[in-house]
């Protein structure tokens, strides 16, 4: 069998910083009996500086035939001034709807030696662990017609909240799936009580639910509730599944539970290419973080803990996986931290470098 293929995106500001240690875990279990094909490109604003363009033809070609897709991060303040169409953050735009990548997941889970560092109290959070699964190519995002025309005197900002009923029920199956491989537990968030699109949205997920997975347990809830509940009592929930919009807000407001967007990877995928692998793309939740860019102070455990995403649904090694994970938790309960993690209790201050060698030291151990 050949080699899996990833193609690798470092992107702007922090982004090189924490892929380069992503590349050492990649590496390492290559020395493992686990190689990978991997070739490196541009996205972003360094896609701008040197083609004109967040992302080439070339560049969305190589996306669309590799196994996975591993993105850093995009953007900067130098870049805030571009025509909107060439802008870093179309180029990842891009890439999710070319590559029909419609079910993101966002895991939020608080580490133990972590749990201090939440805004909320620590029996609140402690052993939080929950999937957010938002559609992530449709609705208002992308719905027509957008854009801003003159009406009178004034000028009028126009977006469309648009869903057809496949693409609700392609998503929510990626919940119902998902929901059976943790808790059985899925809880659809909408705002069906003032909404049109909210209203197809939970007539689609009860259809799904009845027609496919009866044994899930599955609950509705209105997202601004949602939003309140996931500030209140959080571990009340498994998995949730909502759409672009709601989804973009409740999956930041359950990042920061944790008390880091360092922390948390993100999944987005598609539909299965010919080999049965979905069509994905893996990136940390955080930005570029342009103002610690180049110090070595960056949190690269999102960005690992993506390719640990990407060992478990794109490339079957469920068992890889957890142990990654597991290694980044000992690195985390030893007290070791990057400046993002330095709280009230302290821990020992290292460099963006050091935490990968680290995290690869606990592999190693576990070997």
């Amino acid at each position: 069998m050949p080699n899996p293929t990833i193609l690798i995106l470092p992107g702007d500001g922090i982004g090189p910083e924490v892929m380069a240690e992503v590349r050492k875990v990649i590496d390492w279990f290559g020395t493992r009996g686990h190689a990978f094909d991997v070739t490196e490109d541009l996205v972003g604003g360094c896609a701008y500086d040197a083609h004109g363009t967040p992302l080439t033809d070339e560049t969305m070609a190589k996306a669309q035939e590799v196994d996975a897709v591993l993105l850093g991060a995009v953007g900067g303040p130098q870049y805030d001034n571009l025509d909107f169409s060439v802008k870093p953050e179309r180029g990842l735009l891009r890439l999710r709807k070319e590559m029909d990548l419609f079910a993101n997941l966002r895991p939020a889970q608080c580490f133990d030696a972590l749990a201090d560092f939440s805004s909320l109290k620590k029996d609140v959070v402690a052993g939080l662990d929950i999937m957010i699964v938002r559609e992530l190519t449709s609705g208002v995002y992308f719905g027509e017609p957008r854009g801003i025309i003159k009406e009178g005197n004034e000028r009028v900002g126009i977006n469309t909240q648009r869903y057809t009923e496949s693409e609700i029920a392609r998503v929510a199956r990626s919940a119902f799936e998902l929901a059976r491989k943790r808790n059985n537990k899925l809880c659809s968030m909408e705002k069906a009580n003032v909404m049109e699109s909210g209203v197809l949205w939970r007539d689609v997920v009860n259809e799904v639910h009845a027609a496919e997975y009866s044994d899930v347990e599955l609950s509705h809830m209105y997202a601004d509730a949602g939003a309140m509940q996931l500030t209140r009592w959080p571990k009340q929930f498994d998995v949730i599944v909502t759409d672009n919009l709601f989804g973009d807000l409740l999956s930041d407001l359950a990042a920061m539970l944790t008390g880091s967007l360092g922390m948390l990877p993100s999944a987005s995928l598609g539909a299965p290419m010919a080999n049965g692998r979905p069509k994905a793309l893996y990136e940390p939740v955080h930005g570029s973080a342009p103002d610690i860019a180049g110090t070595g102070k960056a949190n690269p455990i999102a960005c690992i803990l993506s390719f640990a995403m990407a060992l478990r649904y794109s490339f079957d090694m469920g068992d890889e996986a957890t142990r990654l994970e597991q290694a980044v938790e000992a690195v985390l309960a030893d007290g070791l931290r990057t400046a993002d993690l330095m709280g009230p209790e302290g821990g020992t201050p290292i460099s963006t470098a050091d935490m990968g060698d680290a995290i690869i030291a606990k592999l190693a151990a576990t070997a």
